[in-house]
């Protein structure tokens, strides 16, 4: 029997590499309608560069040919779990694996990714970010 600590944190990594997609995809329409709302996080400094440098190292290593750090971990994680025969083995693989690796020509992820990175940069110019607050100068007693 082998011992399923490779394959529980496979699952881990595969899950906060579902975590930060959903963040990326998620996070434009919820800038997009946060500012509509005047919601505070549309335009937080933080939040804003985050998702696009997140955004622009996924279109960079698209573009360089390379695989992903998480997919890159995961893989040696199921391989070191005996899981290296491609089929799911887990709920949480089955599941995220089908949404994260659509079966899809690697040239069109170029082409679509670039689009939302546009898309992002665009959006920096569009709904502006805040700028740093000045703490408020704190009156003697």
């Amino acid at each position: 029997m082998t011992d399923g600590a490779p394959a529980f944190w496979a699952d881990v990594v595969l899950a906060v590499h579902f975590a930060v997609a959903a963040f990326i995809v998620l996070g434009l329409p919820a800038i997009w309608i946060g500012a509509a709302a005047g919601w505070r996080f549309a335009r937080n400094r933080g939040f804003r560069w985050t998702h696009a440098a997140l955004m622009g190292f996924v279109l960079a290593e698209t573009v360089a040919g390379s695989l992903c750090p998480l997919t890159k971990w995961e893989a040696a994680l199921r391989r070191a779990a005996g899981q290296e025969g491609g089929e799911p083995v887990s709920c949480v693989q089955y599941w995220l694996g089908r949404v994260l690796f659509p079966d899809i020509d690697p040239a069109w992820f170029a082409g679509i990714y670039a689009a939302f990175f546009g898309l992002v940069i665009l959006t920096l110019f569009l709904v502006p970010v805040r700028k740093a607050e000045k703490p408020a100068a704190r009156e003697n007693d």
